[in-house]
């Protein structure tokens, strides 16, 4: 785990395992893998479940790719995962710095899969178009919570947004498998979750991870159930029945384990 630590302060890198204090960071440490978090530490928004810094971000870092190129490298890593805060300061939402940092780990890494978790981009295609291009394997876009909570956990999003984000990456992403998460524990009936998994079928998504929501601290949302391990067994099944690839546990994160992820959605295609 210090190496992966030291290997991140030494290139001067995020990771979401840090920034959002996710409980799997120790596990994923010890494997020497991490989910890279670029454009910087700062987001523009401020959504209530989230860790991560928010704020005025500073400028990008130009050699930003080039550090997670070779922090992946030297992790050897096989599936690279980036995401990232939400610039939406940013004319183009930092989607031509996921594309260059995309570029920068296939040079590293020819034969590496990546993945990259973006944010909404405030719904621009030629965005999308922009981290299309370079054919992540995999495009992921959270829309994190059912429809009737967006207005308390994400202000500054939009779910039928998130979803016509998802419906293009999967209407113009060639081979990318389109994916998406959300949390549970915040309110939401089961009914609604059946019917977000639906929504998200729909938009074309294939793999769909759902897990408990955990306060980060007294300033964000409280948690208002833990939810059962036999709940999440019954939303996997739903999502299953409907077609989509469904990992679906209390600590389930996005790129929880993405590699494994992406191999068993290769197997249901098959």
């Amino acid at each position: 785990m210090h190496e992966v630590e030291s290997l991140l302060r030494e290139r001067g890198l995020h990771t979401v395992c840090e920034s959002a204090r996710c409980p799997n960071k120790g596990e994923c440490f010890e494997r020497g893998t991490a989910t890279f978090l670029i454009l910087g530490g700062v987001c523009t928004r401020d959504c209530r479940f989230c860790s991560v810094d928010g704020g005025v971000p500073g400028p990008l870092d130009p050699e930003e790719p080039e550090h997670v190129a070779d922090a992946a490298a030297r992790m050897g890593l096989h599936h690279v995962v980036i995401t990232s805060v939400t610039r939406d300061d940013l004319p183009d939402g930092g989607a031509e710095h996921f594309a260059a940092t995309m570029r920068a780990v296939r040079g590293r890494l020819p034969q590496a899969t990546v993945e990259v978790l973006v944010p909404d981009f405030l719904g621009d295609e030629h965005a999308l178009d922009t981290v299309l291009a370079e054919g992540p394997e995999v495009f992921n876009h959270n829309v994190e919570t059912v429809e009737r909570l967006y207005r308390q956990v994400r202000p500054q999003a939009d779910l039928s947004r998130s979803l016509a984000v998802l419906r293009y990456a999967a209407e113009h992403g060639g081979r990318s498998v389109v994916k998406t998460g959300f949390m549970v524990g915040l309110g939401e009936t089961s009914a609604e979750v059946e019917a977000l998994l639906e929504a998200v079928r729909e938009a074309g998504v294939t793999v769909v991870t759902v897990g408990q929501y955990l306060r980060p601290s007294r300033e964000h949302l409280a948690v208002v159930e833990y939810v059962p391990p036999e709940t999440f067994a019954v939303y996997a099944r739903f999502g299953e029945a409907l077609g989509l690839t469904v990992e679906a546990a209390p600590f389930v994160r996005s790129s929880y384990r993405a590699e494994e992820t992406l191999r068993r959605e290769g197997a249901a295609r098959s």
